[in-house]
């Protein structure tokens, strides 16, 4: 699908979502294009994974909601591209990008992140719990300023993945209907994807669907941390499985190798703890200032995938 000479389709991609985001007040006033998926991904799941059919028939469902939610999703994107390409011509890869623009989330990231770290920095506690309870599922009123710096991290490292690199690979690798199924995949994940008793058979496709998605997009995600780091590569080798996703670990292995902390560990959610590992078991506790660091590997990081972008238009 991008076939055409020099089309930059993905820097310039990067370069509106650096520049503008995705603005609250736009957010406020049409929402955001995933929210079309969690509408569909909402309406399957409530007719379809209802207690009285068996687990078989909710799986089967749930990969129905998926073949659906995908096919809908490249069909109307597929359909865009087209519509650009008689209208614009040679000049469509403008409207491509514009299109391919909110599939990505540099600067919403550094932004709900950054929060936390000036909260943290001005010593506001509190201000750093609730800026942090916006990014993060696990209970955080209680978290000490370490746990608040870890969990910024643990953040920004996993959402690398997820909000910039795998939009951004799957936007080079299949134009917009790659970036938006992405989306709608990673969108349908973090809703049904779970283990709990209500979503384990209905959202298995879902979680499945969404660690094929994200297996390059995570190495690679890693690799070009412990890049921007000038290191962290052999915490990231150690201890990329030590999570229980197969893909978190290794963006948030290489950003606690990188800074030398420890992430992970225990995590309370919903008044119970949960005994997960370390990662980075013999890097100390996170502080604001290495949130602040974090922040700047990541700046760095984006940086290091503008290149990539950039190289990808050059060489087509």
């Amino acid at each position: 699908m991008h076939s055409r000479v020099a089309d930059p389709i993905a820097l310039a991609a990067l370069f509106l979502d650096a520049a503008i985001g995705w603005p609250e007040r736009l957010y406020h006033v049409v929402g955001h294009p995933v929210g079309a998926s969690a509408r569909v991904i909402g309406a399957c799941e409530r007719h379809w994974n209802t207690p009285r059919r068996s687990d078989l028939t909710r799986r089967l469902l749930g990969v129905a909601t998926m073949l659906l939610l995908l096919a809908g999703t490249a069909l109307l994107a597929i359909l865009l591209e087209g519509v650009l390409r008689a209208c614009l011509g040679s000049w469509a890869w403008i409207g491509t990008a514009a299109l391919a623009w909110p599939a990505l989330a540099q600067r919403s990231l550094f932004d709900h992140v950054g929060r936390v770290a000036v909260a943290l920095t001005a010593g506001h506690l509190p201000a750093a719990r609730r800026a942090v309870a916006m990014i993060v599922g696990r209970d955080t009123d209680t978290l000490d300023e370490a746990g608040v710096a870890r969990a910024g991290v643990e953040s920004l490292a996993e959402s690398f993945c997820d909000g910039v690199v795998a939009p951004l690979f799957w936007l080079i690798v299949a134009g917009l209907p790659g970036a938006w199924c992405y989306k709608a995949i990673n969108t349908a994940d973090s809703l049904i994807g779970h283990k709990e008793p209500r979503w384990r058979a209905f959202g298995w496709a879902a979680a499945r669907i969404d660690d094929a998605a994200n297996w390059v997009p995570a190495r690679l995600s890693g690799a070009v941390l412990c890049t921007a780091g000038l290191g962290g590569w052999r915490v990231m080798w150690r201890d990329c499985r030590r999570h229980a996703s197969p893909n978190a670990g290794w963006p948030e292995a290489a950003m606690a190798g990188a800074l030398g902390i420890a992430l992970a560990g225990p995590i309370a959610y919903d008044g119970r703890m949960h005994a997960k590992p370390w990662i980075g078991h013999d890097g100390r506790a996170a502080t604001p200032r290495d949130l602040n660091r974090a922040l700047a590997i990541y700046l760095r990081g984006c940086a290091l995938l503008w290149v990539i972008a950039g190289v990808v238009a050059w060489a087509q």
